[in-house]
């Protein structure tokens, strides 16, 4: 299995690891430590340096909650990032972005692939993908980040997940983006509960077989720390379980925080593969 972004062409052959770059005062995580040019590319080549495969930059938090930016305020934070990246990185670079003059122009800066948590659903981000040879990844949200954690409920959540994936992925090829420039995104933590979450790491096999690689992003969640009881700052050793699990399960990129420790923990993994 192949995953296509632009000039790069990734053999999904082991797991993947996608580095998180939030050039965001807001992020639940690592919010204001990377709002400066300078201090986001220092963080991102780092990460390459600790075993990051790809970059993911965002420009606008979607934590529970959270109020929207405006498009001129999140491309003046995610471009000049991404221009500064294209030049000094050989791995590929994402943005974290729904809107689709984000993507554009962020494709036009050097991105070659768009991680998208409304899965290309609004006007026009369907054509701008389409137009580019950008690899994109699709995202299940039940709500926007303002609701989604206002009871979310599902009749049966694994066979709505897994129903949505399919059908953007249908609409997708339908405008001639081919299947090896998709993965899909379960959501963890988006418009799900805590059950929900564990039903669908339970059973992530089955959204493997939609046809298209898996990315998960659990990294730091609090899901983790609602089951592992630790301090909402202390979430390292539920992330790594979580990121091995997801591997064995079927992921094929995971998206992380803390690259260095992820990398080490998926070489246990790969050797009794």
């Amino acid at each position: 299995m192949n995953f296509q972004c632009g000039k790069h062409l990734l053999g999904l052959d082991r797991p993947h690891i996608m580095g998180i770059v939030n050039v965001t005062p807001d992020s639940f995580s690592d919010g204001g430590r990377y709002t400066s040019v300078d201090l986001a590319v220092v963080h991102a080549l780092q990460l390459v340096a600790d075993g990051a495969d790809i970059l993911d930059i965002g420009g606008e938090s979607t934590r529970p909650g959270v109020e929207p930016v405006s498009l001129a305020e999140e491309l003046a934070r995610v471009i000049p990032v991404i221009q500064a990246l294209a030049l000094a990185v050989p791995v590929p670079i994402s943005i974290d972005t729904y809107k689709p003059e984000v993507m554009r122009l962020a494709i036009e800066a050097g991105a070659s692939m768009v991680n998208d948590v409304q899965a290309l659903r609004m006007p026009g981000a369907l054509d701008v993908v389409a137009n580019s040879a950008a690899g994109v990844c699709l995202m299940h949200m039940q709500g926007t980040p303002q609701t989604m954690q206002l009871a979310p409920h599902y009749d049966d959540v694994l066979s709505d997940v897994r129903g949505f994936l399919s059908e953007r992925l249908l609409a997708l090829q339908a405008h001639g983006i081919a299947i090896e420039r998709i993965v899909l995104d379960p959501g963890f933590g988006f418009g799900k509960s805590r059950a929900h979450n564990i039903t669908l790491l339970k059973n992530l096999q089955q959204l493997g077989d939609l046809g298209a690689p898996l990315l998960v992003g659990l990294s730091r969640k609090s899901i983790l720390a609602a089951i592992a009881g630790d301090d909402d700052s202390q979430r390292l050793p539920a992330s790594l379980a979580a990121a091995v699990i997801s591997a064995m399960k079927g992921a094929k990129i995971l998206r992380v925080h803390d690259v260095k420790a992820t990398a080490e923990a998926l070489k246990i993994y790969s050797a009794i593969h």
